[in-house]
């Protein structure tokens, strides 16, 4: 009776710690990530080393590569979380929501957080890097090219009368539009134009984009045939 009585405190003390081993994890992740951004921002990406992260986190050249086994991944490092993010928006958005409308809110923040940017730490984030670098622009593209067939999936796993051709296609011009923000903001950065300026230039072309995208959706919803 007292291991039955003991055993949930055991399983909750084991759970917890276990929990907190994740999240310091995350935050030891988080933490070299923001310092590759600010050496990449201060120094360029190309000028800065592994060793160069590592040391101005203060932590071992083996503690970056268990996180980033290459400097590339330092400057993509949210890209799997993104793509989760833009998938689930659509395969999980409210009955009634169409995919571009689930994607527009993301879209909406996106510049909101480009307005809240200040341009010495744009310099160092992905945007300007791919702007910058072919390397990671050639990289950009072939993470763009994930994000399409996610979305794509998630399209066709929420309505699977929609032909996958279709859905592909559809996926390709709706996150269109987060690589053309992407691309005018890096520009721009490396123009020395504030974030929060070409987010305001870009609102408009953002709305109009997502507006014309929604419609086939819409017509797809009254007339489902």
């Amino acid at each position: 009776m007292h291991e039955n009585l003991a055993f949930p405190r055991i399983c909750a003390y084991r759970g917890a710690v276990a929990g907190l081993r994740e999240r310091k994890k995350a935050q030891t992740r988080q933490h070299i990530a923001d310092t590759a951004a600010r050496l990449f921002a201060a120094h360029g990406y190309d000028e800065v080393a592994i060793a160069d992260v590592a040391r101005a986190a203060e932590v071992s050249d083996q503690t970056v590569y268990n996180y980033f086994p290459t400097k590339l991944d330092l400057a993509l490092d949210r890209a799997d979380e993104i793509r989760e993010q833009l998938s689930s928006a659509v395969l999980d958005r409210p009955a009634g929501t169409t995919p571009a409308e689930a994607l527009r809110g993301i879209a909406r923040r996106a510049l909101g957080v480009h307005r809240r940017s200040e341009l010495d730490h744009a310099r160092g984030e992905l945007p300007a890097l791919a702007a910058g670098s072919p390397a990671i622009r050639r990289a950009v593209l072939e993470t763009f090219d994930r994000q399409v067939e996610a979305v794509a999936e998630a399209i066709t796993g929420s309505d699977p009368t929609v032909h996958p051709a279709v859905a592909r296609a559809r996926a390709a011009g709706l996150l269109w539009i987060f690589q053309h923000i992407a691309d005018r903001v890096g520009r721009g950065v490396l123009d020395g134009r504030p974030p929060a300026v070409v987010a305001d230039e870009l609102a408009p072309e953002v709305e109009a984009v997502f507006d014309d995208l929604d419609r086939p959706f819409r017509s797809i919803q009254e007339d489902p045939r």
